[in-house]
């Protein structure tokens, strides 16, 4: 059988120019989050399926890639389920392998415990810019602090990151859980079908106000009800102080203390950021995964149009592997779209130095060879990039290549030195 030259679809080769970039935006990730007090792990690609599959990750449990099991446990005449042809999946995000580690290791580590997590994921997701079915994400959590504080850390530290990358005039769009939740009850919705609404909710982005109108109808809910939840986001979205408009209208709903939590969170960050950025409530956000019980955040750029990150609580998940709750909260980078949008922009390593090429003549005799390579070697030791290369014959295209790879200046080394 003949071999295939291309990738799987949906995953990606990256070219050098690329990773130059990747390694510098993961130095100044880890540089950043450190000063923050955020300490990296690491977690195993693979997951049991049963934990992947615990109907907490919502539409991503539909794009799982699932691992066959190995030797004598697989046993094809034998099997009436996927159950006894699966045991494993390829992890879809960072969280629940943090709780799954964090259940097992918690005795080591300090509390609250700040981590930072970055590695590649994997979604039978349909490819498209700026998504890929393998992927890398990285996640800052803080686990048993109960507090605002993990909200305002983890918002700081992000939003930080992204300053030091250039970006600027983007958004943290901000919600709450709870607030999803009030504004569902007040309509009159099942509380078993929140999940199904907030699925809905979560397109508004892309099918607008009347698309999940629409969608909320045709799926059987109540038209009085779907009419009072448009004039929600109508009232919060097209007056002035439309919070404080929504705080009163969901009032008999709402746990007490949720409106002045999140304003906590807003003052706090607005007065202590350095990055430009502004923060703003959302009454649509959403976040897809289940697993969220209070806030949770995103990041928007007007460069990309979509969301670069995101992340919020997770008080319960890590009580789904051991009967007891520990509060939880977390913060994932778009790293692919972060990388993306430097690419496009045409971004330069700060303080990366000048990218030097020798190139060398074909049938260079030992002892010269010899000069230059010592040359060289001393360049490298003060600090200089240097790359050898034999000399093409066609000097212009190879020039042009290396060029594309970020080398501005070409010394030519002949037999003799030219005088």
């Amino acid at each position: 059988m003949a071999l295939s030259k291309k990738p799987m679809t949906g995953m990606k080769d990256i070219l050098p120019a690329e990773m130059e970039i990747r390694d510098h935006v993961i130095r100044v990730i880890k540089e950043t989050y450190a000063r923050f007090g955020f300490t990296g792990i690491e977690t195993p690609c693979v997951e049991h399926i049963g934990n992947l599959t615990n109907q907490q990750g919502g539409e991503n449990e539909k794009l799982i890639f699932k691992i066959l099991k190995r030797g004598e446990k697989l046993d094809l005449t034998q099997a009436e389920t996927e159950e006894d042809l699966v045991d494993g999946g390829l992890r879809y995000d960072l969280t629940l392998p943090l709780a799954r580690f964090y259940v097992n290791n918690s005795a080591k580590l300090p509390s609250p415990f700040k981590a930072l997590q970055i590695g590649p994921v994997w979604r039978a997701d349909r490819p498209q810019r700026g998504r890929y079915r393998q992927f890398y994400q990285c996640d800052i959590d803080i686990l048993g602090e109960p507090s605002n504080l993990a909200e305002i850390e983890l918002i700081l530290a992000t939003t930080t990151t992204l300053g030091k990358l250039g970006f600027r005039g983007f958004e943290i769009r901000i919600n709450e859980r709870r607030i999803l939740k009030a504004m569902a009850a007040c309509c009159g919705f099942p509380e078993e079908k929140y999940d199904s609404i907030f699925i809905t909710l979560d397109k508004m982005d892309k099918i607008g106000r009347e698309g999940v109108k629409k969608e909320l109808l045709e799926s059987g809910f109540a038209p009085p009800s779907v009419e009072r939840y448009m004039g929600l986001f109508a009232g919060v979205l097209e007056r002035p102080e439309g919070f404080d408009w929504l705080m009163k209208e969901l009032e008999a709903y709402l746990e007490e203390g949720v409106k002045d939590s999140l304003l906590e969170i807003i003052t706090s960050v607005k007065a202590v950021k350095t990055a430009d950025f502004n923060i703003v409530f959302d009454p649509t956000l959403v976040r897809g995964m289940s697993y969220y019980t209070g806030p949770i955040f995103e990041i928007a750029m007007p460069e990309f149009g979509a969301s670069c990150g995101g992340g919020g609580r997770y008080d319960r998940m890590i009580g789904q592997f051991t009967g007891q709750n520990v509060p939880a909260c977390g913060f994932s980078i778009g790293f692919e779209r972060i990388v993306l949008l430097l690419l496009e922009q045409g971004y330069q390593i700060p303080g990366a130095g000048k990218k030097t090429a020798w190139l060398i003549e074909k049938g260079m005799d030992t002892k010269r060879l010899s000069e230059i390579m010592k040359e060289a070697q001393e360049s490298r030791d003060a600090g200089e990039h240097i790359l050898i290369a034999r000399m093409n014959k066609n000097k212009k295209f190879q020039k042009e290549q290396l060029q594309k790879e970020g080398y501005d200046t070409f010394l030519e080394f002949y037999h003799h030195p030219l005088n």
